[in-house]
């Protein structure tokens, strides 16, 4: 039901201005498959290894969702740690920009005015991502059929009261139910353990590894287009929305006051929402 609100919050349109987005938000998934086989390294079986790296996904109703079903008993772990990795995106992600990138590849100018999309684009792309994510991923229908119906809600133009009811109302009352179920599984025997520590540890190399797997398929693009991006960007493609997006701008503007880089990291910041979902369905269907 997160999922819902999330899809009425989310505009897809800096994703369809710039299709080859979608690349960076994939190449972020990265990071929540190396933290998979490093939790697998490091003792944890396969269903609690899938908990762990879909933490790199940054996205909060995903890591709990697929936690949930796959092991419960580490719930609260991998929840503190993806919300809390969210929430610390503006210190963990500069350093890893800094040391992958250039100054001159970070103050690569890119015209801040995206392509306009239509409104007949805005309605097509959730329907036809649904039918095409839900028959190559089964188990991520859930996840991508109630974000694509909510963001229906915003795009559709007919459905204003349930639009706006899912953007405020609703996901606040998710939200406190969702916080205070979580809450209630941070029992200390269950949470204050070596274990508890090394899932954090694990966390925070998933979305390191998904930063910079972002990047540098941004970097690796470029060597192919005549108009090259600013491989920052790519770090957008880790999805915690919009505050890597915000990330990239702001570090942007400092190599090139010229840059606004913003919308341009929202394509692969929402792409990353996507395919957080899908790695999840994933696991889902590999383990569940």
């Amino acid at each position: 039901l997160i999922f819902l609100c999330l899809g009425a919050l989310t505009d897809f349109g800096p994703t369809m201005a710039n299709i080859r987005t979608l690349l960076l938000g994939g190449a972020a998934q990265f990071g929540v498959y190396f933290a998979f086989f490093m939790a697998l390294l490091c003792g944890f079986n396969i269903p609690e290894a899938c908990s762990i790296g879909i933490i790199g996904g940054a996205e909060g109703p995903t890591t709990i969702y697929v936690t949930s079903i796959l092991a419960p008993q580490i719930i609260g772990s991998t929840a503190v740690a993806c919300y809390t990795y969210m929430a610390l995106v503006p210190i963990i992600q500069p350093p890893i920009i800094r040391l992958l990138t250039s100054e001159k590849e970070r103050a690569i100018y890119m015209k801040p005015q995206l392509r306009e999309v239509s409104t007949t684009e805005k309605i097509i792309f959730p329907i036809l991502s649904t039918v095409i994510i839900i028959l190559f991923v089964p188990m991520a229908a859930p996840l991508i059929g109630l974000m694509m119906v909510g963001n229906l809600f915003t795009t559709c133009g007919v459905t204003d009261r349930l639009s706006k009811t899912a953007q405020t109302a609703f996901i606040d009352i998710l939200t406190i139910f969702l916080t205070l179920c979580i809450g209630a599984t941070l029992t200390a025997d269950n949470f204050l353990q070596p274990r508890t520590l090394l899932v954090l540890v694990l966390g925070i190399v998933a979305f390191a590894t998904a930063t910079a797997a972002g990047v540098l398929m941004a970097k690796l693009m470029n060597l192919f287009l005549k108009e090259k991006i600013n491989p920052m960007i790519g770090a957008a493609g880790v999805s915690a929305v919009p505050m890597s997006a915000r990330v990239v701008q702001i570090m942007g503007q400092k190599a090139n006051p010229r840059n606004f880089l913003l919308m341009h990291a929202m394509g692969p910041n929402v792409a990353g929402a996507i395919g957080a979902a899908i790695a999840g369905g994933v696991f889902l269907g590999m383990v569940g």
